[in-house]
């Protein structure tokens, strides 16, 4: 059939036996998802007329942006979604304290299955291709069209295939390697486009760092992205639901001989030497950190969809460790979901980050968005591992903020400045 796995799922999603680029399809879908936006949706499905959602066994809603309320209008919004939910009798709902970041709660929960379709009324539902999923962000009018009939239609991507060879180096991890592709590619490099990420590295990947690739593709312009259904996402689907899929199933691979727009073919070892900085206001200003100069910074930022997860966490408490956050720097950390929270601290991750001066924050999007849990004063900077950095993305429209992997933001919440990981390592080591 030479099709790519786009076209593969949008084929049997709209009862096809193929498909190509640019045309167009109405497929049904198999999950939808929102968050506290879902009460625009609400009001756009009111408007429609319609009684019932479609089958509420297919929605999930979860609370994240905002939580807890941080104002009454938000208070408001929630309480109006609480009401609907029970009225539509809609199972899958997370409210504050039960779940956490959607695309987080929606893969720990085993609601993301390879193959399916999945929307979401957020831009990083791109993140559910790491399930090899064909996950796409939508509006909240389109997703009250899908409360009522289950289906959307859409045009056929093209493909860009991106194979990463060699091996990433010490202290370079998903995040640095997503980074310097979208800095290479641009941030419009793949728009509309479905992205696979494979070779031998991500192969190597948890799902947690395939999930870093599939979230961040949205950044240039994917409009879905994948990572390989193997052994690895076979494990850890398994260990979630109980349920097994055969590794390598054409169903949820490409074809052999698929047809890209492009193959492009990064060389980790060569490409990405060091870590990786986005600098403002832009995701693909992307620079090594050598030649990121001397920025120093008031605030970091540990969490978001991108890198709230357990390895997250991990990796800046062995970061942190027998240091203290710098006396200008406030570092913020942020678990992903309430699982994650509570595993880390079993294990005594946010108890070594909280000696150091973090402070925890429940799991949530709010300086993501720049709407609560830590939001950014005029000419403050910041270092995040989170997805944007765009102009007044984590505050005031006059502070700035730098994206990087959570070793690089634990070691500059130590430093006090953006600083390479070994530094502060080698300092606690000596």
């Amino acid at each position: 059939m030479r099709m790519t796995l786009a076209e593969k799922i949008l084929a049997r999603a709209s009862g096809r036996e193929s498909v190509a680029p640019d045309e167009v399809v109405v497929a049904s879908i198999d999950l939808a998802m929102s968050h506290e936006n879902a009460d625009l949706v609400r009001k756009s499905f009111q408007e429609i007329g319609v009684p019932r959602v479609w089958d509420p066994e297919r929605i999930v809603i979860i609370f994240d942006h905002r939580v807890p309320a941080e104002s009454e209008k938000t208070a408001a919004t929630h309480k109006a979604i609480r009401e609907f939910v029970r009225a539509q009798e809609i199972r899958h709902f997370y409210d504050v304290g039960r779940g956490g970041i959607c695309h987080q709660v929606l893969a720990e929960n085993g609601h993301v299955w390879p193959g399916m379709v999945v929307v979401g009324t957020d831009s990083h539902t791109t993140t559910h291709g790491a399930f090899a999923a064909f996950a796409t962000g939508i509006g909240a009018t389109e997703m009250a069209g899908v409360w009522t009939e289950g289906k959307l239609w859409f045009k056929v991507p093209s493909t860009i295939r991106i194979e990463v060879a060699g091996e990433l180096g010490p202290w370079i991890s998903a995040k640095d390697l997503v980074l310097h592709i979208i800095g290479k590619l641009g941030a419009d490099g793949a728009d509309y486009r479905a992205v696979e990420f494979d070779g031998p590295v991500v192969r190597g990947m948890t799902v947690a760092s395939r999930m870093v690739l599939a979230n961040l593709a949205m950044e240039m312009g994917a409009k879905v992205a994948f990572t390989p259904a193997d052994e690895t996402l076979a494990s850890y689907l398994a260990q979630r639901t109980g349920r097994a899929f055969a590794p390598g199933d054409l169903h949820f691979s490409p074809d052999p001989d698929a047809r890209y727009e492009r193959i492009l073919v990064i060389d980790a070892g060569h490409e990405v030497r060091e870590p990786q900085i986005a600098c403002p206001h832009a995701v693909d200003q992307v620079k090594p950190l050598s030649e990121v100069g001397e920025v120093l910074v008031d605030q970091a930022v540990v969490g978001s969809c991108t890198n709230g997860r357990l390895e997250d966490l991990e990796i800046a408490a062995r970061v942190v460790a027998g240091h203290r956050v710098h006396p200008r720097t406030r570092l913020l950390v942020i678990p992903a979901s309430q699982q994650i929270y509570r595993e880390a601290m079993r294990l005594g991750y946010l108890d070594t980050l909280i000696e150091a001066g973090a402070m925890i924050n429940p799991p949530g999007c709010g300086p993501c968005v720049g709407v609560h849990q830590g939001i950014l004063a005029a000419g403050e900077v910041c270092i995040s591992s989170t997805n944007r950095n765009f102009i007044g993305r984590m505050g005031s429209k006059e502070s700035g903020v730098y994206l990087a992997s959570p070793a690089v933001v634990a070691a500059s919440a130590v430093a006090g400045r953006i600083v390479h990981p070994q530094t502060v390592w080698q300092e606690v080591k000596s």
